[in-house]
C-alpha cells in the first residue's frame, strides 16, 4: 500500500493517537543562485502534517541508501562539430589501400584530402598527418567515401574483396550510429535514501464477533514466505550472504535492490554500470533546463517510485498472516487463547490488524557529470576466445571410432614408407604387434631306400611341418641303380602324377611334387607328412625330399586379427587418455571461466569496455603500447630477453641506469602521460554500458554467441552482447580537457572558444560547483552552500604534518558536529593545491580535533582555513512514503468502522 506524493500524511492522520509527540518538519535549505543562465533549483515544498499532529520519528541512523543516476543526452542547437574520434576511428576501420584511393578519387567528386588519404593508406601508422588534415573535412563527404569503398570492394567478387566489403559495411554502420547521436550529455548523480519512519496500523486481517456471554478459542499462526526467484539473481554467494545477513528479506531496501536486479536482468537491453547500479534515462534536453523541476528530475522521480512501489508490493506478497477460530462448547483447550464476552447484553467484535512499517523515501540529486556517448562492436570479443577454446575442446569429446580395416594390415612397404605398413600403423598408435609370420627354412629328408629284387613299398621319414605352416613346394630328387642284369629299376611316387621312372641307372630331379601339374602331392599339407614310393629292382636308391613351407591362410588371418586387436587396444587406450586429458582441460577451463568471484567479473568487463572504447576512439590499428615503447622495454632487458615475456621490463640494478637511451625513455614517458590522461579524465568506475543483443554481431557468430552460458547473469549478458552503447563519465575538473581531446584530435587541434561542446563542459562544471558543494568526490573544496548535514569549522593556527602520518592535534573554532572515524576536508582548493582529506581520530574537547593523515602544512594565521565534514546528501528532488509488513499484529475491540481500512 504505497503512499506517494504529498497527500500521504493527510490520509494517515486519522490513525494517529492524540498523544503522539509533535515534531517540527525538517526544512530544506535554500540553494545559492546559479551562474551561466541556469535556473536555481526550487526548494521542494514540505507537505503539512494534518491536524497539527506530529510526524513519526524517522530513524535516520537506520537509513538505507542506493546510488542512482539519470542520463540525459543534450541537444546542441549549433553543432559546429569538428572531426573527432568518430571520424578517426571510421577512417581507420575502412583500412584504405593505395589502389583503392586511386580508384575512388576518379569516381567521387567530394572535396577530400586525396593526397593525405593516399599517404595514410601507404602508412596506416601516420596518425598525426591524418588527424591534422581532417579538420576541414565534413562527415557526409567521409560517409560518401565509405559507401563507395564498400561498393568497390563488392564489385571485386573475390573472397578477400567480399571480406573487406563486410568490414567496410560494419564501419559504415558504426559511423552512422555515432554520427547520428550527439556524443555530449550529462549524468545526474542521485541517491535513493530509505529510512524507517514508524509503525502504523494496516489493513484488517480478521474479525471475531462475540455474542453476549459467548466464548471462543482463537489460534493464530503467522509465517513469512520468501521467494527465491529474485534473490537467486545475486550469483555471488558472499554478496548474497552479506545482503541477507544484515537485513530482513521483507524490508524495503532489500526488496528494492532485488527488484532492481530483477528489472536489469529481464530487460531486453541489459545494463552494466560501475558504481551506479540504478540508471534511468531521460528525454534529450538543453543544458539550461537542468533544475530540480526539469524533465530529467521528473523522469527520475517516476523511475524511482516505480521501483520502490514494486519492491513494496513484493514484500507484502512475501509476508502473510492467517487467523483461524474454533468455537468451544463446555470446555476449553489449554493450547488456545480463550476469548469470552463478559457482557450479558451487548455483543462485541475483536478486530485483528496488520502492523505496517512506514518508510520515508527521499530522492537526492548530488552531482553532475559530463558524458561522452559512443557505440562499440563486440564488447566481449576477447572474453569469447576462451569460450571458443572450450567449444573446440568439447567438440573433440565423443565415442571412440577405429577406422583401420583388416585389409590395411599388410606386410608390403608402401610408397613413402620405410618399413612394412603394419609396422607404420603400430608406430602411429603406439602398439606392440606380433611380427608377420615370415618364411621358415626348408625342411629336408634324405634317406637311402633298401635294395629289393621285387616290388616293394617304401615310406620316407616324415616331413615335420611346423604348426600354422603348410607345404608350398615339395622338391624331390633321387639317384638309383638297377639290379645286375638286364633289369631296370622302377620308382613311382605314390599319389603323384609323375610317370614311373624305369631305367637301368640315373639321377633325376629336382621336381616339385606339390605342383598341381604334378598332381599337387601334399600341397598345403601340415604336420607330419610322409611320402611313399613304389620301388622295383632298385639298388643304392638315394631319396631327397625338400619342403618349402609358408604360413597357412588361417595363420595369416589370425596374425591380421592379432595385429588389428593390438592396434585397436592401443588406439583406444590412447584415445581415452586423450579424451580424459581433453575432458580435464575442458573442466579446468570451465571452472576457470565460471569459478570467478563477482568483483573480478565486473573488473574484467570494465577492462574490456575500456579496451573497446580506446580501440574505437583511436582506431583498429592503434597499439596499446607503441612500437617505440616496446623497443625501449626490450632494450631494458637486453641481457635477458625472456624477462619481457613475464612482464619484467626495466629491472632494478645497482648502476642507476635503465639501459635505454634518452630518446627511448622520452617515448616511454610520453606514452605513460597518454595512459594517465585517459585513465584520469574518465570515471571508468562509473561508466554506463547498455548491452545490445547478439543479432547486432556478425550473422555467422549468432549460433555460438547466443548460446554462451555463464552462472553469473550479468556476465552472460555481457558475453552475448553483439554491440554496446558506452556512456563515458568525465571526471570532475576534466570536462574541458576531455572535450578538447575528443573533438580536437590526437594532438590537440585547436577548437574555437565558442565551440558548443566547450561551452557545455564549462557550464556543467560551474553548475556542479554551485549546486552540489561538499559532496565527495564531486567538489570537496567548495564553500558556496552548506547542506543540512555539512559541518564546518576553522583553524587560525599553523598546522604541521607529523612524521609517519601520526595524528596531529588541531585547534579549531568549534568541534561540535565532528565525530571520530569520519573524514574531513582540510583547507581550500586553490592554486596552492594543498587541500587534503584527513580522518578524525578523536574529539578531545570543544576546541580541538585530533586528525590523522595530514601531509601538507596549513597556515591559518592570516586567514583561518576551513575544516569541514562534507555533506553527503545533495538536493532533495522527491519525497514519498512506502509501506512494508511487519511480524506484529494489532488487536482492537469494536473499532469504529470509519477507522478500518
Amino acid at each position: 500500500m504505497p503512499d506517494h506524493a504529498q497527500g500521504a500524511p493527510a490520509q494517515l492522520s486519522a490513525q494517529l493517537p492524540a498523544s503522539t509527540p509533535v515534531l517540527t518538519p525538517e526544512p530544506v535549505p535554500a540553494l545559492a543562485p546559479v551562474p551561466l543562465g541556469l535556473p536555481t533549483p526550487p526548494t521542494p515544498p514540505t507537505p503539512p502534517w494534518p491536524g497539527g499532529g506530529q510526524q513519526p520519528v524517522v530513524l535516520g541512523h537506520a537509513a538505507r541508501s542506493i546510488p542512482k543516476a539519470t542520463l540525459v543526452p543534450l541537444k546542441v542547437d549549433s553543432p559546429q562539430h569538428n572531426p573527432g574520434f568518430a571520424e578517426h576511428a571510421y577512417l581507420r576501420r575502412l583500412d584504405l589501400h593505395p589502389e583503392e584511393v586511386t580508384a575512388l578519387r576518379e569516381q567521387l567528386t567530394a572535396e577530400l584530402p586525396w593526397g593525405l588519404l593516399a599517404a595514410s593508406a601507404a602508412d596506416p601508422a601516420d596518425r598525426p598527418l591524418r588527424s591534422a588534415a581532417l579538420a576541414a573535412v565534413d562527415g557526409p563527404a567521409l560517409r560518401e567515401l565509405g559507401g563507395a569503398l564498400e561498393q568497390l570492394r563488392r564489385a571485386d567478387g573475390t573472397v578477400e574483396g567480399l571480406a573487406r566489403a563486410g568490414r567496410a559495411a560494419a564501419a559504415n554502420a558504426a559511423y552512422d550510429h555515432n554520427a547520428a547521436v550527439t556524443p555530449i550529455g550529462l549524468l545526474n548523480l542521485e541517491r535513493l535514501e530509505m529510512a524507517p519512519a514508524g509503525i502504523e496500523r494496516g489493513e484488517l486481517v480478521a474479525t471475531i464477533p462475540l455474542a453476549p456471554l459467548e466464548e471462543t478459542a482463537v489460534s493464530q499462526k503467522e509465517w513469512s514466505v520468501t521467494s527465491k526467484e529474485f534473490s537467486s539473481i545475486v550469483t555471488d554467494s558472499l554478496e548474497n550472504v552479506s545482503e541477507t545477513g544484515v537485513t530482513d528479506n521483507t524490508e524495503l531496501a532489500q526488496s528494492t535492490t532485488s527488484q532492481l536486479q530483477h528489472s536489469n536482468q529481464f530487460n531486453v537491453t541489459g545494463t552494466v554500470s560501475g558504481g551506479i547500479p540504478l540508471i534511468s534515462g531521460s528525454a534529450t534536453s538543453g543544458m539550461t533546463s537542468q533544475s530540480s523541476d526539469s524533465q530529467s528530475a521528473t523522469d527520475s522521480r517516476k523511475h524511482a517510485t516505480t521501483i520502490t512501489e514494486k519492491a513494496s508490493s513484493r514484500t507484502k506478497q512475501e509476508h502473510k498472516v492467517t487467523i483461524t477460530t474454533t468455537t468451544v462448547t463446555g470446555s476449553s483447550e489449554t493450547t488456545t487463547r480463550t476469548l469470552k464476552n463478559a457482557s450479558p447484553t451487548d455483543p462485541i467484535r475483536i478486530d485483528y490488524f496488520s502492523m505496517m512499517r512506514k518508510w520515508r523515501v527521499r530522492l537526492y540529486r548530488s552531482g553532475l557529470r559530463l558524458t561522452y556517448d559512443l557505440a562499440i562492436p563486440e564488447p566481449a570479443g576477447a572474453l569469447r576466445e576462451a569460450y571458443a577454446e572450450l567449444a573446440a575442446l568439447e567438440a573433440k569429446l565423443g565415442p571412440f571410432h577405429f577406422d583401420v580395416p583388416h585389409s590395411d594390415i599388410t606386410e608390403e612397404t608402401r610408397p613413402g614408407e620405410s618399413q612394412p605398413h603394419y609396422l607404420v600403423l603400430a608406430e602411429k598408435y603406439g602398439a606392440t604387434v606380433p611380427l608377420a609370420p615370415g618364411p621358415l627354412p626348408d625342411i629336408h629328408v634324405n634317406v637311402t631306400a633298401p635294395n629289393n629284387d621285387g616290388a616293394a613299398i617304401f615310406d620316407a621319414p616324415p616331413l615335420n611341418i611346423p604348426d600354422r605352416y603348410w607345404i608350398k613346394n615339395l622338391w624331390f630328387q633321387f639317384t638309383s641303380e638297377s639290379r645286375t642284369g638286364d633289369y631296370h629299376y622302377n620308382l613311382k611316387v605314390l599319389g603323384s602324377a609323375i610317370p614311373e621312372w624305369n631305367e637301368p641307372y640315373g639321377t633325376h630331379g629336382p621336381v616339385d611334387l606339390a605342383d598341381p601339374v604334378n598332381g599337387g602331392l601334399l600341397r598345403h599339407a601340415g604336420g607330419p607328412c610322409v611320402v611313399s614310393f613304389h620301388l622295383v629292382n632298385n639298388r643304392q636308391t638315394w631319396l631327397s625330399l625338400t619342403a618349402a613351407v609358408e604360413p597357412t591362410d588361417e595363420a595369416r588371418r589370425q596374425w591380421q586379427n592379432d595385429v588389428w586387436a593390438a592396434l585397436f587396444n592401443a588406439a583406444q587406450t590412447k584415445y581415452y587418455a586423450e579424451q580424459q586429458d581433453l575432458a580435464a582441460r575442458a573442466a579446468a577451463l570451465r571452472e576457470r571461466l565460471n569459478g570467478v568471484d563477482t568483483l573480478t567479473l565486473r573488473r574484467e568487463e570494465s577492462d574490456e569496455i575500456m579496451k573497446g572504447v580506446l580501440r574505437f576512439l583511436l582506431g583498429v590499428d592503434y597499439h596499446m603500447m607503441p612500437s617505440e615503447v616496446v623497443d625501449a622495454f626490450t632494450a631494458s632487458v637486453a641481457s635477458d630477453p625472456d624477462r619481457l615475456r613475464h612482464g619484467a621490463g626495466f629491472p632494478g640494478n645497482d648502476t642507476g641506469g635503465l639501459g635505454v637511451s634518452a630518446a627511448a625513455w622520452a617515448a616511454v614517458l610520453g606514452h605513460e602521460a597518454e595512459v594517465a590522461f585517459v585513465n584520469q579524465a574518465i570515471e571508468w568506475e562509473n561508466v554506463v554500458t547498455f548491452l545490445y543483443s547478439y543479432f547486432w554481431d556478425a550473422p555467422v557468430a549468432w549460433p555460438f554467441v547466443s548460446r554462451i552460458s555463464h552462472p553469473d547473469a550479468n556476465r552472460q549478458a555481457f558475453l552475448r552482447a553483439g554491440s554496446a552503447r558506452v556512456v563515458l563519465t568525465v571526471r570532475k575538473g576534466w570536462e574541458e580537457a576531455w572535450v578538447r581531446f575528443a573533438e580536437g584530435g590526437f594532438h590537440g587541434a585547436p577548437l574555437p572558444a565558442d565551440h558548443p561542446y566547450l561551452t557545455i563542459a564549462r557550464e556543467i562544471a560551474a553548475y556542479d560547483d554551485r549546486n552540489y558543494p561538499g559532496i565527495p568526490p564531486a567538489n570537496p573544496g567548495s564553500s558556496s552552500l552548506l547542506l543540512e548535514d555539512e559541518v564546518v569549522t576553522t583553524c587560525a593556527a599553523v598546522v604541521e604534518p607529523a612524521a609517519g602520518g601520526a595524528p596531529v592535534l588541531v585547534p579549531v573554532a568549534s568541534s561540535a558536529g565532528f565525530d571520530p572515524d569520519t573524514v574531513v576536508v582540510v583547507d581550500e582548493y586553490d592554486d596552492r593545491r594543498i587541500q587534503e582529506t584527513a580522518r578524525v581520530v578523536r574529539v578531545p574537547d570543544d576546541g580541538h580535533l585530533l586528525l590523522a593523515g595530514l601531509t601538507h602544512r596549513h597556515d591559518g594565521t592570516l586567514t583561518p582555513f576551513p575544516i569541514r565534514r562534507p555533506g553527503h546528501r545533495g538536493t532533495l528532488i522527491a519525497e514519498w512514503n512506502e509501506y512494508t509488513p511487519t511480524s506484529g499484529t494489532d488487536i482492537a475491540v469494536s473499532s469504529p468502522l470509519k477507522d478500518i481500512s
